[in-house]
């Protein structure tokens, strides 16, 4: 029955007979004047007056679970505390006979405060002359408790806890004023999802799950009168060490006997009960990323918790979102795919311990890294993300992490990355940048171009090198500017955007950057999602990226900034869904402790590209791969294999760094997208080449084993047509007029119309137009650039040609632009 019916009287006695014993216990005799004469002489008459009559409970901290996609497995927990509540229609009733057994056997029959066990503990003590009996109730502990965790600074904490008899009179006030407005049923649920029970085990289900491995609902007897006996002295048994096991015994069989006693248990089951062994797992409840279920999952566990830390629902700052997270009680559907990370892991594994292309099957430079995101188009979903490291933190007695691959780090003692680290290698931050992507940066270049009206049928004449707008500082570079050159420095002459991106081609690009304009490049950059956390003045706002200075900034369509697999796989997994972003997303689902949904955990997307314009870059970028054009008009390859081992409809692109300090290789189905790269974290500037004989097939059977069962989606034409073909239209011959006569009849037919910063060798002569770039067509109002003669080739004893038609009568334009000022140095060939 609820106290709340008992008779008043009763709590008017209870009051009357509350004395103070000196040091912790607070007596009461059963006379009058003994409680009067001790409550004066410690707190004085009027104590009782002032103290509140109603308590809040707050509820305790709570654990949080992290599962994988399929709502089953679980990934992390994360808590302050380790404790999750329980109803009380959960708990067997033996466990519930056993702690009332242990902690306040008359617990059903008083009202909070036991009169005669306070009269009993006072006369006790008294004998001893010392304090050996406490007269706390079950009520009263609770109260204790529930202080603890609604105080809002160290010091009520403290007070609390403390051994005063100030503290022993507030708790009888208290557990009086709970039990007129709580069930003895609550009191006793709320007790048992309280208490702590030693070895960061709070409440009776973290208790069960750390020393017996198991659920409240499968505890023994005797397990269940451990726990109990705990209670009261949560310090004393040592589940690793089994450290003072034999104490341990002695408790448990004592509470077994008082459990006779109340008749819980039958004498012969008090017996049986006693002669169980005592058997206790010492098993910890892990705690945060560092001890996820799985080492290879602390990378996503990370980014989720770095991701829930931006989230200002959860709090004013990221301290605060942190302890919602670990006192919360969440229920956290994240959004890793365990088939999709598994074979993310086994293909790292291959490329860097199996590899049939690699001398021994293995790669001998440990320190490199080979780090793996998948993106679920449409969603930004994360859908894995792996690399050849354990998230963990190397020991500092015995670390396994050697000596930092940079030399300058080692020599200070500094060690690197491998095989532990907690650092954000997948996802960056301002702490992480990320790494040079090369080549498949390119891709903005392209999107940009489309977005502009360039149709995939554009084409420019890929010579090499190229004399680039960019001015470069510190060694000489084409007389000041940067001259970007090919793979070999060949030649491809004209091509049209499926060839310069298939066979990524940096004189097609580069021209192209300049062409679209370098402002319009980064913005469909940061369209697509990319961060530029590498940029010294920490945002795009600044001038190091601004307009003035984006335009010159070509080497950035050939990776000169740092970027992160997440942030690339997910710019493909734009375009794969026909342009719509999406920010990148750890969940699946969030629910609180009360089983409410939380929208936090809701897609966040937007057409950042239009449908068109993703449908052509898609198209183009078929090429690398191996996949075909719907169009017919790949014909070049960087990673040719990618389609044959992947078996769907692909679209991707390949990546190399000057010197090959990092490669990678980004590819997207409509379903799944995933980039790799393979770099050295420690040293950006590392003294040997990566090779695309690891990176490759790391992505290409990670996306592989990924997508088996699924089905191969084909890509969509864009509906308009432009975008392929375009409006073009036939760049007049100006070759060996002079430039301003060149530069007229380009403008009368619609051009907008560049000059070269450099001359280029020719056989006319100098000072005159050696041709143009493009020539031949491009888009209607679209830009050429005239080249100018140096004359080299000219013949010495060749009059100067002459116009063989009347000249325009427009007169001539403004002079050759000057190249705006440099932003970066040469890093590209």
């Amino acid at each position: 029955m609820s106290s709340r019916y008992r008779n008043p009287l009763v709590n008017i006695a209870s009051m009357l007979v509350c004395g103070l014993l000196a040091g912790v216990v607070v007596a009461a005799g059963v006379f009058p004047a003994v409680a009067l004469s001790g409550m004066a002489a410690v707190v004085g008459g009027d104590a009782f007056g002032k103290l509140p009559d109603e308590l809040i409970v707050k509820r305790s901290p709570q654990l949080s679970y992290l599962y994988a996609s399929d709502g089953k497995t679980l990934l992390a927990t994360m808590y302050d505390e380790n404790r999750r509540d329980l109803p009380l229609a959960d708990v067997p009733l033996i466990v519930r006979q056993a702690v009332l057994a242990a902690e306040d056997q008359k617990f059903y029959e008083h009202n909070g405060v036991d009169i005669k066990g306070i009269a009993r503990a006072y006369i006790a003590n008294k004998r001893a002359g010392d304090v050996e009996q406490g007269a706390s109730t079950l009520t009263m502990q609770f109260v204790r408790l529930s202080i603890s965790y609604s105080a809002d600074t160290a010091q009520e904490v403290v007070d609390a806890t403390e051994d005063t008899a100030k503290r022993k009179i507030r708790e009888m006030r208290y557990a009086m004023a709970i039990e007129q407005r709580m069930t003895k049923d609550d009191i006793l649920e709320g007790y048992l999802n309280t208490a702590y029970f030693g070895n960061r085990a709070y409440g009776i289900f973290a208790a069960a799950q750390v020393y017996f491995g198991k659920e409240p609902k499968t505890l023994t007897a005797a397990e269940a009168a451990f726990l109990a006996a705990l209670v009261k002295f949560p310090g004393d048994f040592d589940v690793i060490s089994l450290k003072g096991q034999a104490l341990a015994v002695a408790r448990r069989d004592y509470v077994l006997d008082e459990m006779v006693g109340t008749g819980a248990l039958t004498a012969q089951q008090g017996a049986v009960a006693k002669n169980e062994p005592l058997k206790v797992t010492g098993k910890f409840t892990p705690n945060g990323c560092v001890q996820s279920t799985n080492i290879k999952w602390g990378f996503f566990c990370d980014f989720f918790q770095r991701w829930w830390n931006q989230q200002p629902v959860f709090g004013v700052t990221p301290y605060d979102r942190e302890r919602s997270l670990k006192s919360g009680g969440f229920r956290i559907v994240t959004s890793l795919d365990l088939t999709a990370q598994s074979a993310m892991d086994r293909s790292i594994d291959r490329s860097v311990n199996k590899n049939p292309d690699l001398p021994g099957g293995k790669w001998k430079y440990k320190s490199d890294a080979v780090l793996l995101a998948a993106v679920e188009p449409g969603s930004g979903k994360v859908r894995g993300l792996a690399a050849n490291r354990n998230f963990r933190i190397d020991s500092k007695t015995k670390p396994q992490n050697g000596k930092a691959s940079n030399p300058a780090l080692a020599r200070r003692g500094i060690r690197g990355s491998y095989p532990n680290t907690t650092n954000p290698l997948l996802t960056g931050g301002p702490d992480i940048g990320g790494y040079q992507p090369g080549s498949v940066m390119k891709i903005f270049t392209m999107v940009a171009a489309l977005e502009r009206g360039y149709p995939l049928s554009t084409v420019i004449n890929t010579r090499a090198p190229y004399v680039s707008r960019t001015r470069i500082t510190g060694t000489p570079n084409c007389g000041g500017y940067w001259c970007p050159t090919n793979s070999g420095g060949r030649n491809f002459g004209p091509q049209n955007m499926w060839n310069g991106f298939g066979s990524s081609i940096n004189t097609f690009f580069v021209p192209l950057f300049e062409m679209t304009g370098g402002a319009r490049v980064i913005d469909t950059a940061k369209r697509m999602g990319l961060t530029f956390y590498d940029n010294p003045r920490s945002t795009l706002d600044d001038y190091y990226y601004s307009t003035q200075a984006a335009d010159g900034w070509g080497p950035f369509t050939l990776g000169a900034s740092d970027h992160t697999p997440l942030q690339i796989a997910n710019a493909f997994a734009t375009l794969a869904a026909d342009g719509v972003y999406c920010e990148p997303i750890p969940v699946e689902s969030i629910t609180t402790s009360k089983g409410e949904r939380l929208a936090v955990g809701d897609r966040r997307c937007k057409q950042n590209i239009p449908v068109d314009v993703a449908r052509a870059a898609i198209d183009a970028a078929r090429c690398p791969v191996g996949d075909r054009s719907l169009y017919g008009k790949c014909q070049g390859a960087t990673a040719r294999d990618s389609r044959e081992i992947i078996g769907k409809h692909i679209a991707g692109k390949t990546g190399t760094t000057d010197n090959s300090k990092s490669v990678t290789l980004t590819i997207t189905t409509k379903q799944l997208a995933i980039s790799g790269f393979q770099t050295d974290p420690d040293w950006a500037q590392v003294n040997h080449a990566m090779s695309h004989r690891v990176i490759n097939p790391a992505v290409q059977y990670a996306l592989r084993d990924a997508m088996k069962g699924k089905e191969s989606i084909q890509f969509q034409r864009p509906s308009n047509l432009r975008l392929v073909t375009g409006s073009q239209v036939a760049i007049p011959a100006v070759k060996c007029r002079t430039v301003p006569q060149a530069r007229s009849i380009l403008n009368g037919k619609g051009f907008k119309v560049e000059i070269a910063p450099k001359q280029v060798d020719s056989d006319c002569p100098k000072g005159t137009a050696s041709g143009t770039n493009p020539s031949g067509r491009t888009i209607k109002n679209g830009i050429v650039v005239i080249e100018v003669s140096n004359g080299s080739k000219a013949k010495p004893s060749a009059p100067p040609q002459t116009p063989t038609s009347p000249q325009p009568s427009t007169p001539p334009g403004p002079g050759p632009n000057p190249p705006p000022p440099a932003v970066v140095a040469a890093r590209y060939g």
